[in-house]
């Protein structure tokens, strides 16, 4: 059988249970409490390319970025999927989709530069930040803990700070280069620091949140 690459991983919030999104078109289950079983025990067949993949913070709902242009909301126990009625004239691929904390929201970066913020109940698009990242693909967006703030990267080597009250950009974390890989940035458990790699150096790139300095660049270790 074909082998094809795995996009993105993501931990249940309470059970041993990681999930996987693959180029194959499906969203596979693996209990890792389980030293011997390593096959799937569940399998979700999606009609797209699965390039991320999210667990609502109460594990009862998965959300399916694909390269469709609207994300795919499944039930677990059910495995029903659920599309918004309000897709907000988007018609590339999702390269990541995250919940915030509580899951009253989730944000999509999207191929075509853009980030858009949901409605995590009605899944209504509450705030479109079209361009976010120019025409370059937006490869990574993630919520700050509080939820009021939306850290995003993209192929234009730009790491940002949005506000999510109001779509504004607030700060820029220049330095390291992106622009052939779906690289992420993230913070660390803190929120202190942001952490997002540089491809032209295979180095991981640590900048001070608040200020914007860049405070290391660290080798990853990869080439």
């Amino acid at each position: 059988c074909a082998v094809q690459p795995i996009n993105d991983l993501d931990f249940h919030p309470i059970s041993p249970i990681l999930i996987s999104g693959a180029k194959d078109n499906t969203i596979k289950f693996f209990d890792f409490s389980k030293t011997a079983a390593r096959k799937a025990f569940r399998v979700i067949q999606d009609t797209h390319n699965v390039r991320s993949v999210c667990f609502h913070p109460c594990g009862d709902y998965i959300l399916a970025g694909t390269d469709h242009p609207v994300a795919h909301l499944y039930d677990v126990n059910t495995f029903t999927c659920f599309l918004s009625a309000n897709p907000q004239d988007s018609s590339a691929a999702i390269n990541q989709v995250r919940y915030s904390g509580t899951g009253s929201m989730y944000v999509t970066a999207s191929k075509d530069g853009s980030l858009r913020i949901w409605d995590g109940v009605s899944a209504e698009c509450v705030r479109p930040i079209i361009g976010a990242h120019g025409s370059v693909e937006a490869t990574s967006a993630i919520f700050t803990k509080d939820e009021r703030y939306i850290l995003s990267s993209g192929k234009d080597s730009c790491i940002k700070l949005w506000e999510v009250g109001t779509g504004r950009l607030v700060k820029q974390y220049p330095g390291a280069v992106n622009t052939q890989f779906r690289c992420q940035a993230v913070f660390n458990e803190t929120e202190e620091f942001v952490l997002s790699t540089d491809e032209q150096n295979n180095e991981v790139v640590v900048w001070d949140a608040l200020t914007s300095e860049r405070v290391a660049r660290l080798p990853s270790g990869h080439t």
